[in-house]
C-alpha cells in the first residue's frame, strides 16, 4: 500500500484545522456578539457548504481558482501561486469547505454562557477582542475542542471538493479519498480496504477522544 495518500491526508486536515482555529475563533467570537442585521445573512453564507453539493463547491471553487479567470490570474501574477492542481489550493477550499464545521459549534459554545458575564465586560468598557479572549474562550473550551474535532474529520473525509479542485495527481494532491476511489475503480478492493480500514481507525479514535474529554469535563 502506498502511504503517501494517508499522510497527504493528514497533513491536509492539521494544515486547515490550524488555519481553521485562526480564523474560526474572531468569527465565531463576533457572530455570538454582533447585534447587526446582517447577522443572518452572515449565518446562512457561513451555513452553504453545508447544505451545497460538494460537487458544485468545488465547480464554482475551479472557476475562481482557475488562471483563466480573474481572481485566479490575479493570485498567480501576485504572489506567484496557482491553486488549481495544487496543495495550497487544496488547503484554500477545505478551510472554506470546513469552515461551518467550526464556527458553529464554537458560536454556540460562546451563545450559551451568560449573558451577564458579557455585559459586565461590557460595563468595565472591555473591547470585544478582550471579551473573546478573556470572556469566552476560557469557557469555551469543549466547544472549541468540538470545533477542531469537526473540521479535522471533516477534512480528512473529503471527496468532492478535493478532487474538483486538486485533481488525482501523486504526491501533491492525492489524498486518501481520491485513492480509495481510484483502488475502487481499478477493482483493487485490497488497497481500498486498507486505506480505508486507516481511515475509519483515525476518524473512531478523534471522535472518541472528544466524547472522553467531555466526559471528563462533565459536558
Amino acid at each position: 500500500m502506498d502511504w503517501q495518500p494517508l499522510l497527504l491526508t493528514l497533513r491536509l486536515a492539521l494544515v486547515t484545522t490550524a488555519i481553521l482555529f485562526v480564523l474560526g475563533v474572531p468569527l465565531a467570537g463576533w457572530l455570538a456578539l454582533t447585534k447587526s442585521r446582517f447577522k443572518p445573512l452572515a449565518e446562512a453564507l457561513l451555513a452553504m457548504p453545508l447544505v451545497l453539493p460538494p460537487s458544485v463547491l468545488g465547480f464554482y471553487l475551479l472557476l475562481a481558482f482557475s488562471p483563466a479567470n480573474a481572481f485566479g490570474q490575479w493570485i498567480e501574477h501576485v504572489f506567484g501561486i496557482r491553486l488549481v492542481f495544487s496543495f495550497t489550493g487544496l488547503v484554500i477550499a477545505s478551510v472554506i469547505f470546513s469552515l461551518p464545521f467550526m464556527v458553529q459549534p464554537l458560536q454556540a459554545g460562546f451563545e450559551a454562557l451568560p449573558a451577564q458575564w458579557v455585559e459586565a465586560a461590557r460595563t468595565l468598557g472591555k473591547h470585544r477582542r478582550d471579551i473573546l479572549a478573556h470572556v469566552l474562550l476560557p469557557n469555551a473550551k469543549g466547544a472549541l475542542l468540538s470545533g477542531g474535532v469537526l473540521a479535522f474529520a471533516h477534512t480528512v473525509g473529503e471527496f468532492g471538493v478535493v478532487l474538483m479542485i486538486g485533481g488525482n495527481i501523486p504526491g501533491v494532491t492525492r489524498v486518501a479519498s481520491i485513492a480509495i476511489y481510484n483502488d475502487v475503480e481499478s477493482l483493487n478492493y485490497a488497497a481500498a480496504h486498507s486505506y480505508a480500514g486507516i481511515l475509519c481507525a483515525l476518524s473512531f479514535a478523534v471522535v472518541i477522544g472528544l466524547y472522553v474529554f467531555k466526559r471528563q469535563r462533565g459536558q
